[in-house]
């Protein structure tokens, strides 16, 4: 694809200013996006929207398919008559500054089951006609995800009532040899689906219908969720796109384990009959963690995906592009080859390299979907065949200015060594603010960032972005954290670590007119102020009128032109 040149910001909507206790697609998104235009800020980059579960992580999600329902706005949904004013003006004061989720998930969800009791009454409604719409198109995920997540509800509920029961006990010695005490623990209570009682592992026809039966409530509850997350989220990305503005969405390589995903589709996976994963995904120790990062994740049978042409992934990423303009992969390198942890080890210092399915995936996900916006993430131990893989695929892969001042001029995270097919980050959500980086940063790479860029270091924040703003990459994007000049207690994530974490949030007063100013002078200088691209409608428009116009001009000059006399 051929991107236009262009710069914009890193920000989850977790990350957004609301009063809920995290951020939503309520006001303060359209807020935001405004401020993006005000900036000439055309990229809003985003991590991965599906719902979370234990850590709260985006990239460990219940499903590769569904919303994160906390991002649905009680605002809006009041505005649609689902919620009355007193049920929003009645909200607990929640935290500006973190994301709180143990207080956020109860409230909100007291609020969407009143909703959701209201919509039910609103019955033969255009709403309802578009909620069926939605159901049957989207049911090869949904009507599984659904489920998925009213089982787990269902099983939670009943497991914390009970306590340490003799199932539990039964289940202890069960997985004795599998799971740690801590995870046997994580596991039953929180109700991961291979602790289901056998026949719903297996996923036994007779035993789906009868829960399908048991659970319909919150089964249709869950579903109009789903329509309503992607009712508002389709609202607010077609007002940043009015505005010329391109949302990057994020698709992590792996799913969780414990989701709809592995459960409805285990051979999928290198899982077991009893429901566990044989091996997990991870990465060798590298510039984040001396022990390399454990993410438990199952890995793929691409053996099993090779067989259907890879439908799973032509269907994950068509569903991807419904929501975003472009994708970035995370963990790119996986694709050529990826690290296999045996299940159960504590670190990821004992994996060993697997090769991946290359080239054969993309080729058939471009011969269903065309040409793909996808932006590569090439971070970490990149060989010579993955770099050859990305640059076959056309895919832009990504710099990280922090990685650019431990080494001599040949890094090839420094500017002057960028080809214009590239990303540029001065950092991500897995980075320190770039404050931050700065601060903790070794003398050498201090004094390497100055003599680099000429400066005192007193602004590095900005000064790093006017950085990747005037290199050759296409893209220039840096964290809403560094526009707001803040140091390392405000990074999103430290990776490795199980606690703190995706809990980043700012306020609206901290977005101001000087630095609104200050981007739109940075973008103007180094030409990141793409032109206005047209929608197909608005082109059908512009032809329409052409024609007309031609149409009238051949009108005019025959009207004009004189009989021939005989």
């Amino acid at each position: 694809m051929n991107f236009q040149r262009s710069s914009g910001i890193l920000l989850h909507p977790s990350s957004l200013p609301s009063k809920f206790g995290i951020g939503d697609f309520g006001p303060n998104a359209y807020k935001f996006v405004d401020f993006l235009e005000k900036s000439g800020q055309h990229l809003w980059q985003i991590l991965p929207l599906g719902p979370t579960s234990f850590g709260d992580s985006p990239y460990q999600s219940f499903s590769t398919f569904a919303g994160n329902t906390l991002f649905i706005s009680p605002e809006v949904l009041c505005k649609k008559g689902y919620l009355e004013e007193t049920d929003v003006e009645l909200a607990p004061i929640f935290s500006c500054k973190k994301a709180d989720y143990g207080n956020a998930i109860p409230f909100k969800r007291g609020l969407f089951e009143k909703a959701h009791r209201r919509f039910q009454k609103k019955a033969f409604t255009a709403d309802q006609v578009e909620f069926q719409k939605f159901c049957e198109k989207n049911s090869f995920w949904l009507d599984d995800y659904a489920l998925f997540a009213s089982l787990k509800d269902y099983f939670i509920a009943e497991r914390q009532e009970a306590g340490f029961s003799n199932e539990f006990f039964a289940f202890e010695e069960k997985t004795a040899k599998k799971l740690s005490k801590n995870l046997q623990k994580d596991y039953y209570f929180g109700a991961v689906w291979s602790t289901w009682p056998e026949e719903l592992v297996n996923r036994e026809y007779g035993a789906l219908e009868k829960w399908k039966r048991k659970l319909t409530t919150a089964i249709d509850r869950y579903k109009f969720l789903q329509f309503e997350f992607f009712s508002q989220w389709k609202a607010l990305k077609q007002y940043a796109n009015e505005k010329n503005i391109k949302i990057i969405g994020d698709v992590p390589i792996f799913v969780a384990y414990d989701s709809a995903d592995t459960w409805a589709n285990p051979k999928n996976y290198y899982i077991d009959e009893k429901g566990f994963p044989t091996v997990v995904a991870g990465v060798p120790p590298d510039y984040f963690s001396a022990t390399g990062q454990l993410w438990g994740n199952p890995l793929y049978c691409w053996e099993e995906h090779e067989k259907t042409s890879y439908k799973w992934w032509i269907n994950r990423i068509r569903c991807t592009l419904d929501m975003v303009d472009i994708l970035r992969i995370d963990h790119f390198r996986g694709f050529e080859s990826y690290w296999a942890v045996p299940f159960g080890d504590k670190d990821a210092t004992k994996g060993e390299w697997r090769k991946g399915p290359a080239e054969k995936l993309f080729k058939a996900v471009e011969k269903e979907l065309g040409n793909l916006p996808i932006i590569a993430e090439d971070l970490g131990i990149i060989t010579d065949d993955v770099r050859e893989l990305r640059k076959k695929l056309g895919f832009p892969g990504m710099r990280i200015l922090h990685f650019a001042f431990n080494d001599d001029g040949k890094n090839e995270y420094l500017p002057h060594n960028y080809e214009p097919n590239t990303v540029v980050y001065t950092g991500t959500h897995d980075n320190d603010t770039t404050i931050g980086w700065y601060t903790n940063g070794t003398e050498h790479e201090k004094d390497h960032v100055r003599r680099y860029m000429n400066i005192s270091g007193d602004n590095i924040a900005w000064d790093m972005i006017r950085l990747a703003m005037s290199s050759s990459a296409e893209f220039a994007i840096f964290p809403i954290q560094d526009v707001l000049r803040l140091d390392g207690s405000h990074r999103m994530n430290i990776p490795s670590t199980s606690s703190g974490n995706w809990q980043f949030r700012f306020e609206l007063s901290q977005l101001n007119d000087d630095d609104a100013n200050g981007l739109y002078y940075l973008a103007e200088l180094f030409n990141r102020i793409p032109e206005i691209e047209e929608t197909i409608e608005q082109k059908i428009v512009s032809e329409e009128v052409e024609q007309k116009t031609v149409s009238s001009d051949k009108k005019e000059k025959s009207i004009k032109r004189p009989k021939r006399r005989r």
